[in-house]
Order: structure tokens, then sequence, then C-alpha cells
């Protein structure tokens, strides 16, 4: 175990809500998190941050026969970003490449239909864009999920995330307006390694904390009572 490392993503997000606390005034910020791990750590976030929490979502195309490992990602919005340099190099046909797209894009649908149906994104002209992970090792799905948010015209887009390999962020520096890491590491053998706790994040855990940020924000919202008298 590093020297640096959180109990689980709850933990890992609390500690990331500091270092974003410190940045100068965000621009009525939303808070994206990348399901399912980016939620609990999004979740702690937009707490802090007073934000509203929606999902969005990003599907990583894993190399077949080593699938950990990513030779592209798709997201919301029919976004597709390939590494064509990668899949040349590794001699990857077309048609394997279309089989995993295929598999993934369904995956994204039935996400989709899981949590967008119920927390929609709100309105982000203008507005600056948190978006949240529970760890970056080569960027893939971040890369996407960024191509596709840029459609919805935001203010600012800032990647947010517990751990990040030091040269996959120091990449993001030069695609979005900020980069926030609480751990930047020349080595990442797995987002995993920095989590005492880094079980699964199931879709039940998804929508309870996805509906508990619903349910304070529109509290938050809601006008004061007038005292009667």
């Amino acid at each position: 175990m590093q020297d640096v490392g959180f109990r689980n993503r709850r933990d890992a997000g609390r500690q990331l809500a500091q270092r974003l606390e410190r940045l100068d005034a965000l621009s009525e910020p939303v808070v994206l998190a990348l399901p399912r791990g980016g939620v609990p750590v999004a979740y702690e976030v937009a707490r802090a941050l007073g934000a509203p929490l929606a999902p969005f979502l990003v599907r990583k195309l894993g190399i077949p026969g080593h699938e950990e490992l990513a030779m592209g990602a798709i997201a919301t919005g029919g976004i597709r970003v390939l590494d064509h340099d990668l899949i040349a190099r590794l001699g990857i046909p077309q048609d394997a490449v279309e089989r995993v797209v295929e598999a993934e894009t369904r995956e994204l649908r039935r996400r989709q239909a899981a949590y967008d149906g119920r927390y929609a994104i709100p309105s982000l002209e203008g507005r600056t864009v948190v978006l949240v992970d529970d760890g970056v090792a080569t960027g893939a799905s971040i890369v996407a999920a960024v191509e596709a948010l840029r459609a919805y015209r935001p203010g600012a887009i800032v990647v947010a995330v517990p751990v990040a390999a030091a040269e996959t962020a120091a990449a993001l520096r030069r695609f979005v307006d900020a980069v926030v890491c609480v751990v930047e590491t020349g080595q990442l053998d797995g987002v995993g390694s920095w989590y005492r706790d880094f079980r699964q994040t199931s879709d039940g855990e998804v929508r309870t904390l996805l509906a508990e940020a619903s349910a304070a924000a529109e509290a938050a919202a809601a006008p004061p009572e007038v005292p009667r008298g």
C-alpha cells in the first residue's frame, strides 16, 4: 500500500472536495459522475460544493483479451474516441473493434435507462462542469466524456479525480480548463491499488446516492416556509 491512499470512494471524494474548494470561484458548478465508481466520489464533491449531481455515461473499449487496457471509449451523445495508433500497433482487426463497440454500446444504453431517465443532466451552458471519476490511468474515458460535454457549451470543464497517472494528468491539462487530483503518481499500476476498499459499485448504490443528492438539491432550492401568526 502506498503512503497516501483512501479508505474507500467516499473518503476519496471528501479529500478531493477539499482540493476543489481551494479553486477560484466556480461559476454555477454542476458535478457529473462517471458511473459506476465515480458516483460515490462525486456525491461527496457535490455535497461539499452545494452543486447538483448527475451521471454522465462513458464506457471504456477494452482490447480483446486484455480488457483492462483501453483502446478507446464511447460516451453519451454518440461520441467514440479510438486510439488508432495503438489499434494499428497491436494489429486489432476492425471487425474486432466494432464488436467491442457494439457490446459497450448495449451496456451504455442499459445504464442510460437505469440512471439518466430519472436523473437528467441539467443545463450546462455557461456553467462550470466538474467531471468526476474514481481515478484516471490512460484517460480514454475522460477524453470521450469531455468531447461529448463540449456539445453542451459549458463555461469551463474541470476534471477531478482522487488519483491520476502524472503523464495522463499533464496531457489532460492541455485539453480542459483544470485538472484537480489528490495524488498524481508516476507509476499507476492500477487505480484500485490506492484504495483500501475498492469493491465494485453496484447499480443500487448508484441509484441510492443519486436519489439522496437529488433530494438534497430540491430541499436547498425550496423557498423558506413563512411562519404563521
